[in-house]
């Protein structure tokens, strides 16, 4: 077959359909992952919009541009755009687009995943804009500290706008931290061991892991102050049982972490553009991903950083001190990597080196700063300062924008096929360096001279008008660079000058392929034996055209690629991919009139929503089975291949094992708020203590035994191709069990709206008897394909998955009814 015959076959496989209704239908990485960066770029702009109102605020004392009230909603919605609505996303969008290219396959792990995620992101990102057109916005900071944000000093809808919003777009996050982690992990090209691996694609699995592990304290936290505001549980006050500290705990236990979500993509920009800005390799591979792993795990350690004047204990105060000290180190190993990759190459200031450059000047400053917040009796003096500002937007603004902006100037050629004509970077990268210098520098010393945080108005007496009108001077010229940068993206995009394959001469795999990059991304998977493929084998990308690789022949209209083995990279299983649906949006849609029913109070379509879900979630499942055992699929190289539904460490299990992860920790963190308001709060527990029952608990426990047990059963049965049904419904009914039980344990709890220690206990129960519920529907799936012969000796993958879930869910539940009943069981 020739190079062009199998382009036009493979297209019509792929493509998406035509025009913009192929936007709703797409689940296609290259389709999806321009839509994600271009949405982020419109709430990067939004946001934008809003710091320049925060500095015409600031320009002058007294000022009347916006009241107090306006100006809360501005200043919290620029941090949660910025936050929320463009970092991240932008990570997403970029990971989306590039990873599939960079690990020699066709797709990411689960291509409907990654359409569901984006539509929530749209659609939870558009819910907190038109509430800002509104003028019911956020208006409590967009780290929403309780008891500020309470019903009691927050009864508008504002601070519920945030707490279901952003829980609406963390969905989004969740879904494409599985599908990079499993993607990362499973989805590289034959031979491409985890030595092999692109750095950018380093970088991209700690990054997704952290968020897998980061986001969900925020999410209990939210989900718990929402209970708290519309059905009065009283999980942060003091005078019921609960403490507002919790929620501080909880907050940074997100929002520290998150700091460095935010900056190890953009450190894998740099370390993949820079050697080759540098025409070298990189300093110090295997050094700058220990890094990486090092500050992933330290992060997690630092969240009391941003509570040294709450009164914790001076021991606390000392651990936490050093670790944030501490954490400079990996930061300084990764630059040090890179100022030694510079050292041996020989740098070329094209406008990706320029944007670099900027950012080690800035992110260096930042974290100087960063280290002297760490000093406890400086923070004293510094918190909740504009200095403390000034150092965010140093960390934030110079270890992501900067280097955000190389990555679009690197790879622009990519995603257009074309080169640029008109030149306004320089000038634009000139006016965003000084313009930011000048804005933050400012605010640096204004904070020292004790201008708070978050204020809307100052006294001319405060001797702060000049520096604050400095400031905002800054700040628009730094918009006005932004805008430029943003001008001259689309005049590359839309002025027709086509520019060679790979420009920069990078080694590479995403430039293996005509740019901009087609719907199947590779003609043929190609097999890596070095980390630099390009410079390896120059005619790499002639012979992939050619199909001389995996998969190189278009059969039976399947969207075709390989799964390897994680740590050497060896070919594991052929996968097919699903084709183009709607399913993803319109799941998307229900689940967010879940969300907009706990808005607006509608709480009679709650459960209709949740039905719909559960509705899709089912067809969503059941459209991936087989009702005939797939035969061993030949992939090129002399290699065949079983599918994917044959073995039982399936892409799906791994999907579930790393959205379980990210539950688990949902759940620590619930257990954690158990016993952190056990031990500190007061009056806990309250006279009336909860009475054990010896029959709830026994229930309960032995269903959790007998659910994974007899699953295991029905497992052993079918790879002896025997009848599994019948051990299928017993491990049902335990299921069920456990949910009675903790069923049980919500009914029996003392009143929930009187003390902390009875909602905690509702929310306890409420927890195991949702997944109860999901693991009962999850083997009714299972039970309903074995009958209908979708399941085989052969066709197993099924099985593992729904016993991963059914073992977890007894897990947890063994958990809650031995935390509500053992603490009265014990004389």
């Amino acid at each position: 077959m020739k190079a062009l015959e199998r382009h036009r076959k493979l297209t019509a496989i792929w493509a998406s359909e035509e025009g913009f209704k192929g936007w709703f239908s797409t689940v296609n990485h290259n389709d999806l992952g321009r839509m994600f960066l271009f949405t982020a770029f419109i709430f990067f702009i939004i946001g934008g919009l809003l710091a320049m109102l925060i500095r015409v605020q600031l320009a002058t004392p007294h000022s009347a541009f916006a009241g107090p009230e306006i100006y809360n909603q501005i200043f919290t919605m620029h941090g949660t755009v910025m936050m929320f609505l463009f970092a991240i996303p932008t990570f997403e969008g970029l990971a989306i687009y590039l990873l599939p290219k960079m690990l020699g396959s066709r797709d990411l792990a689960f291509p409907r995943l990654t359409a569901y995620g984006f539509w929530c992101y749209a659609f939870g990102g558009s819910m907190l804009i038109v509430a800002m057109l509104f003028g019911i916005a956020p208006d409590g900071g967009w780290f929403m500290y309780p008891p500020l944000t309470s019903a009691i000093h927050s009864p508008g809808i504002n601070t519920d706008f945030w707490l279901i919003g952003i829980t609406f777009v963390e969905i989004s996050a969740i879904a494409a931290a599985v599908e990079i982690t499993v993607s990362v992990l499973k989805y590289r090209a034959p031979g491409m061991s985890l030595d092999k691996m692109p750095i950018f694609a380093w970088y991209a699995l700690i990054t997704a892991l952290m968020i897998l592990t980061g986001f969900p304290p925020l999410i209990l936290g939210s989900v718990l102050l929402e209970l708290e505001r519309a059905f009065g549980l009283p999980f942060f006050q003091a005078d019921l049982g609960g403490d507002s500290l919790l929620w501080q705990h909880l907050f940074w236990l997100f929002g520290h972490p998150e700091v460095y979500i935010i900056f190890l993509p953009a450190a894998g920009v740099i370390s993949t553009v820079l050697p080759v800005m540098c025409r070298t390799t990189l300093l110090g591979y295997g050094w700058i991903v220990s890094a990486a792993v090092a500050l992933a795990f330290l992060s997690f350690g630092l969240w009391v950083h941003h509570m040294f004047t709450t009164g914790i204990p001076h021991m606390g105060l000392a651990f936490f001190s050093a670790a944030s000290t501490l954490v400079a180190v990996p930061t300084g190993l990764q630059i040090f990597a890179w100022i030694g990759t510079m050292w041996k190459g020989r740098p070329e200031m094209h406008l990706p080196m320029l944007h670099i450059l900027g950012f080690f000047f800035t992110f260096v400053i930042g974290g100087l700063t960063g280290v002297m917040v760490a000093v406890v009796p400086f923070d004293w003096q510094a918190h909740d300062t504009a200095f403390i500002t000034a150092h965010l937007h140093y960390v934030l603004f110079g270890g992501f924008v900067f280097p955000i902006f190389a990555g679009i100037y690197y790879w622009l050629p990519h995603f257009t096929g074309q080169k640029r004509f008109f030149y306004l970077g320089q000038l634009a990268f000139a006016l965003v360096f000084i313009g930011f210098h000048v804005t933050f520098l400012a605010m640096h010393w204004v904070g020292l001279l004790g201008q708070r945080r978050r204020i809307s108005s100052y006294a001319p007496e405060d001797g702060w008008t000049a520096i604050n009108l400095i400031s905002s001077v800054g700040s628009f010229i730094l918009a006005i660079g932004i805008a430029l940068i943003l001008i001259d993206v689309l005049l590359h995009i839309f002025t027709a000058h086509r520019g060679r394959r790979n420009p920069w001469n990078a080694p590479s795999l995403e430039w293996a392929m005509i740019t901009p990059a087609p719907a199947y991304t590779f003609a043929s998977l190609p097999h890596i034996t070095r980390r630099d493929p390009l410079h390896a084998e120059p005619d790499l990308a002639v012979r992939l055209a050619r199909g001389e690789g995996y998969l190189g022949t278009p059969r039976n209209n399947w969207r075709e690629t390989l799964c390897v083995d994680i740590a050497s990279g060896k070919p594991e299983m052929h996968v097919i991919y699903p084709t183009n649906t709607r399913l993803p949006i319109v799941m998307s849609a229900v689940t967010g009139l879940f969300f907009l029913s706990l808005l607006l109070k509608f709480y009679w379509t709650v459960p209709l929503a949740l039905a719909g879900v559960a509705f899709l979630a089912w067809r969503w499942v059941w459209r991936l089975g087989h009702g005939h055992d797939p035969e061993m699929q030949p992939c090129g190289h002399g290699i065949s291949l079983p599918n994917a539904a044959t073995v039982e460490r399936s892409p799906g299990w791994w999907g579930s094992a790393f959205l379980l992860t990210a539950n688990a920790t949902f759940f620590a963190a619930l257990l954690f708020g158990f016993v952190f308001l056990w031990t500190v709060a007061p009056g806990w527990p309250p006279p009336e203590w909860f009475a054990p029952s010896v029959t709830e608990l026994g229930t309960g426990v032995i269903g959790a035994l007998v659910a994974p047990l007899a699953l295991g059963h029905a497992i052993r049965v079918n790879r002896q191709g025997g009848a599994p049904f019948p051990s299928v419904i017993i491990a049902l009914l335990g299921i069920v069990a456990l949910g009675l039980a903790c069923g049980a344990l919500m009914w029996r709890a003392p009143a929930p709206t009187d003390h902390a220690y009875g909602a905690t206990l509702l929310v306890l129960g409420g927890y195991g008897v949702f997944h109860a519920t999901v693991a009962a529907l999850m083997g009714g799936f299972l039970a309903a394909q074995i009958r209908q012969g979708y399941t085989s000796a052969t066709r197993r993958a099924a099985f593992a998955i729904v016993r991963l879930w059914i073992t977890y869910t007894s897990l947890t539940g063994l958990f809650i009814l031995l935390a509500a009943h053992l603490p009265g069981l014990i004389p």
